[in-house]
């Protein structure tokens, strides 16, 4: 892939990690159905994107030094 757009993938998926839980916070009336199965999944939905977008910054780096 292209450096700069692992980085700006990396970037996009980080800031909708952090959007996502300040919309589930706020308004909370689609991703509040009270149960602890649909907590699981959303907690692993948004560690998922965290963490992809933290691979693809650190692809995005490392192809900056080549």
């Amino acid at each position: 892939m292209n450096k700069w757009l692992e980085i700006v993938i990396g970037l996009f998926l980080i800031n909708l990690s952090i959007y996502l839980v300040f919309v589930s916070s706020q308004w909370g009336a689609f991703w509040n159905f009270g149960s602890a199965a649909w907590n699981l999944l959303k907690g692993g939905f948004l560690w998922g994107i965290l963490f992809g977008g933290i691979i693809f910054i650190i692809l995005g780096i490392s192809d900056l030094k080549n």
